[in-house]
Formats: structure tokens, sequence, C-alpha cells
């Protein structure tokens, strides 16, 4: 098989998996892109190759990237993320920590944080998108969990599971550092 020809397979198979995906019909799609119906059979057929301004086009209407799109890997996809590749999003002074584990974008975004907040800190957000939802567990320590002006205690050993489409906050009003992990389901573009 050539590299064009394994394009035009990539394309079809990663295009038609992700409109499935986001839930999108053709129509729907097409409307999102300002590409034809038709030219979408066509790609998802592997019948043509589209121009790059076409699949940048589709990309962006699925909310993902190009590479995204034109990822040759078949099969079961397996990402390994080392300590050291971990992403650290916020910080203070302190030693308090946020960190991106790892992420997913199937069926809309999903992301694996670990927290390190120290005694007397806090990080407030503000609402995220409806029908997002956000668990956690605290391994060590006491968190406050405001959700919503509500403040519950969760102590090491008990797990959460919340909404957050409302403004909610972590803090530490323990005197030991609270532990924990946290996974963020956020809803696909429709």
């Amino acid at each position: 098989m050539s590299d064009l020809d394994q394009l035009t397979q990539s394309l079809a198979r990663n295009l038609k998996r992700w409109r499935g995906e986001r839930g999108f019909t053709l129509d729907a799609l097409a409307a999102r892109a300002g590409v034809s119906r038709g030219m979408i059979i066509q790609i998802e057929q592997a019948r043509t190759n589209p121009s790059v301004g076409t699949t940048v086009k589709l990309a962006d209407a699925l909310g993902v990237s190009i590479t995204t799109l034109l990822d040759y890997e078949q099969g079961p996809h397996v990402r390994l993320v080392p300590r050291e590749q971990a992403v650290r999003m916020w910080s203070t002074d302190r030693g308090s920590s946020t960190t991106l584990l790892v992420g997913a974008e199937a069926r809309g975004p999903l992301e694996l944080w670990a927290w390190t907040l120290m005694p007397g800190d806090a990080s407030a957000s503000d609402p995220h998108p409806d029908g997002t939802t956000e668990l956690l567990h605290v391994t060590a320590g006491e968190l406050t969990l405001v959700v919503d002006g509500t403040d519950h205690r969760v102590p090491a050993g008990t797990s959460a599971v919340f909404e957050s489409n409302v403004p909610h906050a972590y803090r530490n009003d323990g005197t030991e550092a609270v532990e924990m992990t946290m996974a963020v389901s956020i809803p696909p573009v429709r």
C-alpha cells in the first residue's frame, strides 16, 4: 500500500470514527465544517484524497487536531506518559500543585490529575460546560471541597463525584498536605 493510499484509508477510518464519537450526522458535520455532504461521504469511503484545507476544516469542526484525523495507528492505542512528561499546571510557593497526568478525547475530553494542596492553600475554578463531571479520591489529609458555595469535608480514603458546571474550589483547611487524584470528564462538542 502506498503512503497516499495509507493516508486516504487512515483519514476515512478516523473521520468516520470521530464523526460517530461526536454524534454528528453527515449533514451536521457538513454544516459545521463548510464541506459538502458528498465530499464527506467520498472521504469516509476512501474514494478521494481531500485538500489540506478541507481536512483542516473537518478537524476543526470535530474539535480534534489534523494529526488525530491523519493518525496511521491501527488497533488499540496505548499512550504511556512518564512522570517527567506530566505537565505541572499550577503551583504555589508553599508547595501546592496540580499535575495533568494524562488526557484523552474519546467521547469528549477526559483528564486525570494528581493534586497536592498544602495547609492553607486553595484553588478555585469557574463553572465548566454543562455535563462536565469530576471524580476525586483523597489519599492523604482532608480536603474541603466547595461546590456552589457549600463546603464538603473529604477525608483520606474518601471519594467524591460532582457536576462541575457551577463555581467550585478545592481547599486545605487542615494541618497536613492533601494528596488526591482527580478525573475530569468533559462532554463532547455538539
